[in-house]
C-alpha cells in the first residue's frame, strides 16, 4: 500500500515537513509495510519558502538590495544550481515585513528590490524562477522590479520617472532597448491568488492600499495613476489590462509580472504542487493524508486542501484530513471528498495545550488512523 502524506502547515505550531514526520511516526507504530511518500505542500501563504526548498534543496543567497524606501537592506532567496531554479518571496525586498507600521507609505514605495534579486538570479544562471509577490508594501504597478531590469520609464519630455506609485500617472511611454539580455530566456511562474482587476472600486489600491498606509487622497491618486499606467501598458504591449484576473495582485504586481517578464500566473497551492510533481507522486496512491490549521467550509477556496482534492479526483485515491481544528461533520466533509476527519482539538485540553503539543497530537491520529483504517 502507497499513502501521500501531503499537508500545509499549521500556522504557529508545526510546519507541513514536521507534520510529515509526525504522521510517519505514527503510521509506523501499527504498520512497517506501507511506503510512504512525504509530499509537503503550502498554499503561496507564510511557510512556502520552507516547503519549496524542500524540493529545490539549494542554497540560501544573501545579498543588499534596496527596500521599498530605496535603502539598503538585505534579503534572501533560494536558489539550486542543479535545477538553475529560483524561488523569490517579494516580501524579502518590498514587503509590509521589513517596515514599521508607521512608516508604510505605499505610494512613496518601490519594488526596485525585487526586481534586483530578480536580477541577481538571472546572472546566477537561473532558467526558472517562481515568485512569490504576497505581502507587498508598494503600489507601483511593478516598475521598479522592470525597472532593475533594464525598463526605462520616461514622462511626456523623455524624463525618467521615480519608480514609485505616485509617479504612474506621469509616464507616457516605456523605453525596452536596455532590457537585461537574458530575461527572455527564463521561465517565471508567479504565485498569485487573488483576481482583484488593476485599478477602479476592486482594483490594487482601493482594495488594499488603505493596509498599506494609504489615506483616501493617497488612494484616489495611487488608483487615478494605475488606470493612467494601462493605457500606456495597452499601448506597449496591446493588452486590455483591466481585463486580466490578478493584474491588481500586490499593488499591480500582477500584470507587472505578466507583461514585463512575460509570466504565468497561477494559486500558489498549483505553483507547488508543479514543483513537487505531485500528481505524479501520487500516482497508485491508496490514501492521501492532509491536513492544515482548520477544515471549514473555506477550505475549498483556493487553500492547500482543495489542491489535493482536485488532484485526487477521477484516480481513486481517498483524502484523509487531520487538522487543528474541524468545523465541518463527516457528512460535510464527504460532501467535499474528505473520506475521515480528525482534529487536535478533539484531544487537547485547551488550544494553548494544543499549539504546544500539536505533533504528538498528529501522531496520536495518525496511529488511530491506521489501527482502523488501514
Amino acid at each position: 500500500m502507497r499513502i501521500v502524506i501531503a499537508p500545509d502547515k499549521f500556522k504557529g505550531s508545526l510546519t507541513a515537513g514536521q507534520f510529515c514526520n509526525a504522521v510517519e511516526e505514527g503510521i509506523r507504530r501499527v504498520k512497517d509495510d506501507i511506503t510512504l511518500i512525504k509530499l509537503p505542500l503550502a498554499d503561496g501563504g507564510d511557510g512556502t519558502i520552507e516547503v519549496v526548498n524542500y524540493y529545490l534543496n539549494g542554497e540560501t543567497i544573501r545579498i543588499q538590495v534596496s527596500n521599498p524606501f530605496f535603502q539598503p537592506v538585505e534579503a534572501t532567496y533560494f536558489y539550486s544550481e542543479k535545477t538553475k531554479t529560483a524561488f523569490i518571496e517579494m516580501a524579502e525586498a518590498s514587503g509590509l515585513k521589513i517596515l514599521k507600521p508607521e512608516t508604510f507609505d505605499c505610494k512613496n514605495a518601490t519594488t526596485l528590490g525585487t526586481g534586483e534579486l530578480i536580477r541577481d538570479a538571472v546572472n546566477r544562471g537561473a532558467k526558472h524562477i517562481l515568485l512569490g509577490i504576497g505581502g507587498s508594501a508598494t503600489n507601483d504597478c511593478g516598475i521598479g522590479m522592470a525597472r532593475a531590469l533594464g525598463y526605462r520609464f520616461l514622462d511626456n519630455n523623455d524624463r525618467e520617472v521615480k519608480p514609485i506609485g505616485a509617479q504612474l500617472a506621469a509616464i507616457s511611454r516605456i523605453e525596452m532597448s536596455q532590457i537585461h539580455p537574458k530575461l527572455n530566456e527564463v521561465e517565471f511562474k508567479i504565485a498569485c491568488d487573488v483576481t482583484n482587476p488593476l485599478y477602479g472600486e476592486n482594483g490594487a489600491a482601493q482594495v488594499y492600499g488603505r493596509q498599506k498606509g494609504a489615506s483616501e487622497d493617497d488612494i484616489k491618486l495611487l488608483d487615478e495613476g494605475l488606470k493612467c499606467f494601462s493605457l500606456v501598458l495597452k499601448r506597449q504591449f496591446g493588452v486590455d489590462v483591466q481585463s486580466v484576473k490578478g493584474a491588481g495582485a500586490a499593488g499591480g504586481m500582477g500584470i507587472a509580472s505578466k507583461l514585463f517578464l512575460n509570466g504565468t500566473l497561477q494559486p500558489g497551492i498549483d505553483l507547488v504542487k508543479d514543483l513537487a510533481q505531485f500528481d505524479t507522486g501520487i500516482e497508485d496512491a491508496s490514501w492521501i493524508i492532509t491536513g492544515e490549521g482548520r477544515l471549514d467550509g473555506q477550505t475549498l477556496s483556493g487553500k492547500t486542501i482543495q489542491g489535493v482534492k482536485v488532484s485526487a479526483e477521477g484516480k481513486g485515491i481517498k483524502i484523509a484530513a487531520l487538522c487543528g481544528a474541524v468545523d465541518l461533520d463527516p457528512d460535510q466533509a464527504k460532501t467535499l471528498g474528505i473520506h475521515y476527519t480528525d482534529a487536535v482539538m478533539n484531544y487537547a485540553r485547551d488550544i494553548e495545550d494544543a499549539m504546544a503539543n500539536s505533533s504528538y497530537y498528529v501522531r496520536e491520529m495518525a496511529e488511530r488512523f491506521a489501527k482502523n483504517l488501514i
